[in-house]
């Protein structure tokens, strides 16, 4: 039974999500020793894992008939239970967001409905893998929205009772956040496409993906940009200290990473999954390329991270 449930959740992906939301959390500038990162965790993972229990719950009829080892039409779940969770944690999800976390309301609802959006219309509608990137995207924004009132409040500034419902609060974030946040959600679209190919039983090589080849790309290309800087590279060849180009070593582990899931995509087949696998894992060395801006260690945690996930895979899958 608690098996299901874990395949229900894809709870091997579940760290991704915890990785997401710290990345906004640190960028928007909050501390890790901050009790309101802990009730961000427990809504993130609450919303993320509601809606895969749902995504189930309306692919009922589908897995009846392509995949019925899935843990409702094996009849190890039933529909309506799936359905009461899914629906109980995404509410609790977006309360706890807001009401204990401080995060902002309004797109804590915007995340929940895409979730529902993705979930009831993925399977007819292609331009659905768009709605999955936004939904990583909304969560990294909520996570950063999350520090505003308790910065703003540091800094002196008086909050009104409707400051978590307001959408112009969201000005206070950094452009960066948002650039970190629209890469996270590009990765997710070109990872979302190579599924697509999983479900669909592709059995050639992918020689027309260069639009998920680029998105996928896209998170390396951003953090490059921004460390392409003539400053940065004085230390280096005036004191020979070597700490600037570290971050480069990240984009490098990054770009091999994903190489190597799209060398195993090219095989067609069943490793179409395999490469789903990799790239899912990689979602945290994703969010290592934005906090190295804030914290280099904490970068290289979410690095080692990948390959754990990887491994977890094999008793859980991610998909």
């Amino acid at each position: 039974m608690i098996r299901a449930w874990l395949e229900l959740a894809r709870i091997s992906n579940l760290p991704t999500v915890w990785t997401n939301v710290t990345a906004g959390w640190l960028l928007a500038g909050g501390g890790l020793g901050n009790p309101l990162l802990l009730w961000m965790l427990a809504a993130g993972s609450l919303l993320y894992t509601g809606g895969m229990i749902l995504n189930d719950a309306a692919d009922v009829g589908f897995d009846r008939e392509h995949r019925q080892e899935r843990p409702i039409p094996s009849g190890r779940v039933s529909t309506a239970a799936a359905w009461a969770v899914g629906l109980g944690m995404l509410a609790l999800g977006w309360w706890l967001s807001f009401r204990y976390a401080g995060a902002n309301a309004v797109v804590a609802m915007g995340l929940v409905v895409l979730i529902l959006f993705y979930d009831f219309y993925h399977k007819p509608w292609a331009g659905a893998v768009f709605v999955m990137g936004a939904c990583r995207s909304f969560l990294l924004i909520l996570a950063a929205s999350a520090w505003l009132p308790v910065r703003l409040f540091s800094e002196g500034h008086l909050i009104c009772p409707g400051f978590l419902f307001h959408l112009d609060s969201l000005c206070n974030l950094s452009g960066m956040i948002f650039l970190q946040a629209l890469a996270l959600g590009a990765y997710i679209v070109g990872l979302t496409m190579v599924a697509r190919l999983e479900a669909k039983g592709a059995s050639s090589p992918i020689a027309k993906l260069w639009l998920a080849r680029l998105l996928l790309s896209s998170p390396g290309i951003l953090a490059g940009l921004l460390l392409f800087d003539a400053g940065r590279m004085r230390p280096v060849l005036i004191l020979a200290d070597f700490t600037p180009l570290i971050p480069w070593v990240i984009i490098g582990v990054f770009a091999l990473w994903v190489l190597f899931a799209l060398r195993v995509m090219r095989q067609g087949g069943p490793a179409i999954g395999r490469a789903v696998g990799l790239l899912l894992a990689g979602i945290p060395i994703v969010d290592a390329l934005a906090v190295s801006q804030v914290s280099l260690p904490l970068a290289f945690g979410f690095i080692a991270l990948a390959p754990a996930l990887r491994l977890w895979q094999r008793w859980i899958a991610a998909t």
